[in-house]
């Protein structure tokens, strides 16, 4: 009895393996062949539109803000006087430092008369003389800490930013107007170090931002920062973007560091891939390859080895088939644009 059971449980068994053989067999698969297409690999990184040249214009001296000679959006040039500080006391003292001033020149002359006919001795006309010098250094340094609260324009450029009111108490030191100036913009982005070495000076950048939801734009990699950020662990790249850009300072962007490029790749559809696995059909039978993969997209993969135009591929890998299975194969033609 117990050796009928055996061998009825073998033949239930290969009853149940013909099926299973059978019906993998017997089921049609699709199949595709790669195709030849563009490929581009990229580095994604965001950035911040800015002025390739932004200079702060801030007084030297504290003081409340008396007149506004320039506005945001304004074309100024080099010496223009962009705003005035308050300075009366400045100016008094500069005035009582040139009657001062005045004073000693006189004095400086009617002893260099006497000093020369010998009625004067050396020692008092080089105190006289001493006395000129030290009233002329005065006077020069209260004037200058008068220029400073006045606000002038460095250099040329256009004022992107004002932050302050007349009437205003303007600390030294604090930024009453920005400048940019008259070079392009470009665009600051911290790209994660893991991506750096991939990226070089030079390179194509494609820049999109949601003020232009249906146009890109193109730049290069202008500069790259060469200490990194430990904590953020990512590099400074500048891009640089055409002077005719609409793209305004202020503005967030998404950038794609174009690395690689490639017109004539090798593609599969991303579905064909597990791993670095494709399976390969020949002849109805089902082989896996080990293929070096490339640029990839929410679609299509590039192959970089172990595949030729001429394979045929599962179009969809299933992990549950095993080698030299049997199959049924579709061609199945297809486009780079599914």
């Amino acid at each position: 009895m117990r050796k009928i059971f055996i061998l009825l449980f073998l033949c239930a068994v290969l009853i149940s393996g013909s099926f299973w053989f059978l019906n993998q067999k017997d089921q049609a698969r699709s199949g595709v062949k790669p195709l030849i297409g563009p490929a581009v690999q990229a580095v994604y990184a965001s950035g911040t539109v800015e002025p390739s040249l932004m200079v702060p214009v801030s007084p030297r001296m504290g003081a409340r803000l008396t007149a506004l000679m320039a506005e945001e959006g304004q074309e100024i040039k080099k010496g223009d006087i962009l705003a005035q500080m308050e300075d009366a006391d400045l100016e008094q003292s500069v005035a009582q430092l040139r009657s001062k001033l005045d004073l000693a020149e006189r004095e400086y002359k009617r002893r260099s008369v006497l000093h020369k006919t010998g009625a004067l001795s050396k020692q008092m006309f080089d105190t006289t003389r001493t006395n000129l010098e030290v009233a002329k250094t005065a006077l020069e340094k209260a004037e200058a800490e008068k220029n400073y609260l006045k606000l002038i324009a460095p250099e040329d450029g256009r004022i992107i930013r004002r932050d302050g009111e007349i009437g205003e108490y303007i600390a030294a030191g604090k930024a009453v107007f920005t400048l940019e100036g008259p070079a392009p913009l470009r665009i600051t982005s911290e790209v994660d170090e893991e991506d750096i070495p991939l990226v070089q000076i030079g390179q194509k950048v494609l820049i999109s931002a949601d003020a232009f939801p249906n146009t890109v734009f193109e730049g290069t990699v202008s500069a790259i920062t060469p200490m990194g950020d430990p904590i953020a662990r990512s590099y400074r790249v500048r891009v640089a973007i055409a002077k005719e850009s609409p793209l305004m300072t202020g503005m967030t962007t998404e950038i794609n560091i174009i690395t690689r490029e490639n017109t004539e790749a090798l593609l599969i559809p991303l579905s064909a891939l597990e791993g670095p696995h494709v399976q390969a059909v020949s002849q109805g039978r089902i082989k896996k390859h080990i293929v070096t993969t490339g640029a990839k997209t929410a679609q299509v993969v590039e192959i970089l080895s172990g595949l030729s135009q001429d394979d045929l591929i599962l179009e969809t890998f299933d992990p549950a088939l095993v080698d030299d299975a049997a199959l049924e194969i579709k061609t199945k033609p297809w486009t780079l644009a599914q």
